[in-house]
């Protein structure tokens, strides 16, 4: 009786994580939560959520990526809604091509995926102020976050525009649609501090404003331990097994599990190992946890200018398990996917029992959840920093590593550990791309593009367009753009008697400018001065520049940058940026001369922005100059040049090394901001990062005394087959001919399991919750091509013995199977993916009494 009733367990739950969507698809689901999880129709789940927020993509690269992410074992989709994109202008709404929630949203359920939305509609997420309009900041009397009325009237406007939109084309669970949860702020518990009791008050109105839409799925706010009922208090951060809810009555929720990190100009890259990522998730299950989400899952590129900071990076890569261009990263998404079968095959044990804790020691821990009738789940940790352990649990000895989790879904036989890497790893390059450049009559490749294929127009410096206008004194610029440009003119003269003695003795007058940032650069008389620049630390700027000045009337052009709005803390709305003075002449015979209360011009803006010669629409060709002497190295320049699409449907990418600072259009759409000239530190980074102990920001970064972003991607659906337009505005000096394009694509696939590895989980499927004897399958090597598109076409590496190395340098050791390569080959060639056993009985034993690996290298079509 007992094999017969766990045999119906795991066909129904086969069931339910199989065709419970579909289902669900074309029926109202009930969902409510209870003190263990999340609830639809009254069944308790697991689920494992990913975090894809659709402008950081194309619509073109959506489906794709959402299958990647279902294939890698994602029951939910999460995302944040971006109020400042939606509605630029205050009741003018935008839900066009990226910015196409209801798509998404829809794309998302016709994979049979659910969907988390993040409305918000703060988000932080690094995105340019925070996701709020910059026009919601000039609303009279508003103080943004707080119990502030003219804010709550917008927010509760906005928050409702979404809610009804999703009603209507019944998206909710409630109406037959995907939408199980959804936000209400963020993150606001870490920073409300300095709001007080209006900030309380504030967190109280946001949920019942929140749960009067009436959306028929929970609410969540995250970091907010005061979460009002019925709204569930959730958990972000690296690590949140410790994490506990508000109420007895609530869920353990963690919506921001850190995959990574986010790149910032001037700073290294960062990653995060995929044993601690894995070693984390599954502590979060181990401990109670029922709903985790990778924050990110595919992180994507900020385009434009929606990248906050200030200071973010273009890329915004996050080491997700899929990557910006949408390839998955290997070995994390192949390691995560096995750890989330794994924890699937716990399900009816986990939501079904409480947790039994047992101590095996210093640092070591069983959880078991035995709800009865023969099902068992357990997890074995090892908390240690640095010793691996052997220990005694139900009668049996397991090795755990240190810093990692084993589980074991019926109690008994370990399917997954969370060091034990066995998915498969990839090597992915940049491929120099083959394209033909206007004014060229050969195809570009690995050459730079030569300078008869560009044209140029210099910009205009100081004021020289429209968008001008005068003031006394100095002004913030946020308040003066509305962040409609990252460029503000500050505009000035100054009258030099021909006495001065630095006219005449050598010496020059110093320039002092004290500006909020992000970013400066000074002319005088139409001439370069200099430049400054603040940093992801501190965004302000102290210039001291010497000078030329002239007898007579000197003209002062400054050039303030912004490189994103501030995007967190506490009134960031109020953190303005632009030259807010002093500024200061020193070296006169009176002594120093105070600018910054005369009158100053101001101009919004480029000039070659106002005429939007971005686009390369002919209305502004007459302006363009075409010739072999292309200026390079010099400021302020706008160059454009046409090419055609590079071959095959890789991803591509511009490689913008040799360039300083600036922007960058395809066809008139902003691939961002570029900085390459913004180098990394010298120092703080390592080749191998231990994964052991806990992770932070900093543990892990590569990339020392390197530009902090030179590749910059241009998705696939932005490009025609011929007669594309690149255009960029350079502000520091660069050599257009030393860009080029790139396509991204798998090189090798690799992977190395040992004889006595742990074998894939699919293979414990019709034994997980049995708790019966078992034969323990098979170790298995399993590789797999990118897509559907690639074969396996040649085996570059294969020994089973004792190889060494790793993916790109595999070595043969003391032993080694000769037959090898040829068993691979038959197993995998003209393949999209391949299994091999990995035993003495597939292949010999070339040494006995020591245990061997198999090792491959392949390449795909």
């Amino acid at each position: 009786m007992d094999l017969m009733r766990n045999l119906r367990l795991v066909l129904i739950y086969a069931f339910l994580f199989n065709g419970f969507y579909y289902w669900k698809h074309v029926s109202a689901a009930n969902v409510t939560y209870d003190h263990r999880s999340l609830l639809i129709d009254g069944q308790r789940r697991v689920l494992i959520s990913g975090s894809i927020h659709y402008p950081r993509s194309t619509p073109e690269m959506w489906p794709d990526i959402i299958q990647k992410a279902k294939d890698g074992g994602l029951d939910v989709i999460e995302s944040y809604v971006f109020w400042n994109m939606h509605e630029p202008k205050q009741n003018e709404y935008y839900f066009e091509d990226r910015f196409d929630l209801v798509k998404f949203v829809k794309i998302v359920q016709q994979a049979g995926l659910l969907v988390h939305l993040r409305i918000g509609p703060y988000a932080c997420a690094e995105w340019n102020y925070g996701g709020f309009p910059v026009w919601l900041h000039l609303i009279p009397g508003i103080h943004f976050r707080t119990d502030n009325e003219p804010f709550k009237n917008e927010m509760q406007r906005f928050t409702a525009k979404i809610v009804d939109m999703m009603k209507q084309e019944k998206l909710f669970a409630s109406q037959g649609g995907p939408i199980i949860l959804a936000q209400i702020e963020n993150e606001y518990g870490n920073i409300d501090g300095p709001y007080g009791a209006a900030g309380k008050s504030y967190v109280k109105w946001a949920a019942s404003m929140a749960v009067g839409l009436n959306t028929g799925v929970p609410w969540v706010m995250c970091q907010q331990a005061d979460a009002p009922d019925p709204i569930i208090n959730t958990c972000n951060g690296f690590y949140c097994d410790a994490f506990t809810p508000n109420s007895p009555n609530k869920p353990k929720m963690w919506t921001e599990n850190w995959s990574g990190w986010f790149l910032s100009f001037g700073g290294r890259l960062p990653f995060r190992p995929t044993e601690d990522l894995a070693f984390s998730v599954a502590r979060f299950f181990q401990r109670g946890g029922t709903f985790q989400n990778y924050y990110m899952y595919h992180g994507g590129t900020n385009f434009g200018r929606t990248t906050g900071g200030p200071f973010i990076a273009t890329s915004y890569d996050y080491d997700a398990p899929i990557d910006e261009y949408g390839i998955v990263r290997q070995p994390k998404w192949g390691h995560l996917k096995e750890l989330h079968k794994a924890i699937k095959l716990c399900e009816a044990a986990l939501v079904n029992a409480e947790s039994n804790y047992t101590s095996l020691g210093s640092g070591l821990e069983a959880h078991v959840y035995s709800p009865g009738s023969g099902t068992c789940a357990a997890f074995l940790a090892n908390s240690n920093t640095q010793s691996d352990a052997t220990v005694k649990f139900n009668g049996n000895s397991y090795h755990l590593p240190a810093w990692s989790v084993s589980i074991l879904p019926d109690c008994k036989n370990v399917v997954f550990n969370t060091a034990k890497i066995g998915s498969q790893t990839t090597s992915v390059q940049m491929n120099p791309a083959n394209l033909i450049l206007a004014g060229s009559n050969s195809m570009k490749g690995t050459d730079s593009a030569n300078a008869a294929s560009w044209s140029w127009l210099h910009e205009q410096i100081g004021i020289g367009g429209s968008n001008t206008f005068s003031k006394p004194g100095l002004l913030e610029q946020i308040n003066t753009t509305v962040d409609s440009s990252d460029y503000l003119w500050y505009t000035t003269s100054i009258q030099v008697d021909d006495n001065e003695p630095f006219l005449h003795n050598g010496t020059q007058p110093v320039l002092h400018v004290q500006s909020l940032g992000h970013a400066l650069h000074v002319f005088i008389n139409g001439e370069f001065a200099g430049r400054g620049a603040g940093s992801s630390s501190s965004s302000k700027i102290a210039l001291q520049t010497p000078i030329t000045l002239k007898s007579g009337k000197n003209n002062i052009d400054l050039l303030s940058i912004t490189v994103g709005l501030q995007n967190y803390g506490s009134f960031f709305d109020t953190w303005g940026a632009g030259i807010t003075g002093p500024v200061i002449l020193q070296g006169f015979k009176d002594g120093e001369h105070d600018l910054s209360t005369q009158q100053w011009t101001y101009q919004i803006g480029l000039t070659g922005e106002q005429l939007g010669i971005y686009s390369g629409d002919t209305k502004a060709s007459a302006q363009w100059v075409a010739g072999s002497d292309l200026p390079t190295k010099q400021p302020m320049i706008w160059y454009k040049t046409n090419f055609d699409a590079p071959s095959g449907n890789d991803p591509v990418a511009l490689n913008l090394l040799g360039m300083g600072k600036g922007v960058a259009w395809v066809n008139g759409q902003s691939i961002g901001r570029y900085w390459p000239s913004y180098i990394a530190s010298q120092s703080g980074c390592t080749d191998s990062c231990d994964y052991r102990g806990a992770y932070s920001s900093t543990k892990c970064q590569t990339n020392c005394g390197q530009p902090s972003q030179k590749l910059y991607h241009v998705p696939r659906s932005w490009i025609q087959p011929t007669g594309n337009v690149l255009v960029l505005f350079e502000e520091l000096g660069g050599d257009p001919t030393q860009i080029s394009f790139m396509t991204r694509s798998v090189g090798s696939l690799c992977a190395q399991v040992s004889e006595t590895h742990l074998p894939p989980v699919d293979s414990w499927k019709s034994s997980a919750t049995s708790g019966l004897e078992v034969n323990k399958p098979k170790a298995e090597l399993q590789l797999h091509c990118p897509s559907s598109r690639h074969l396996i076409k040649s085996i570059k590496f294969a020994s089973f013995g004792t190889s060494k190395g790793s993916c790109g340098s595999f070595t043969y050791g003391h032993c080694n199977t000769n037959s090898t390569m040829s068993i691979v080959e038959e197993a995998c060639i003209g393949r999209e993916s391949c299994s091999v056993e990995v035993s003495i009985e597939k292949f010999g034993d070339p040494c006995k009494g020591t245990v061997k690996n198999l090792a491959v290298e392949a390449s795909c079509s």
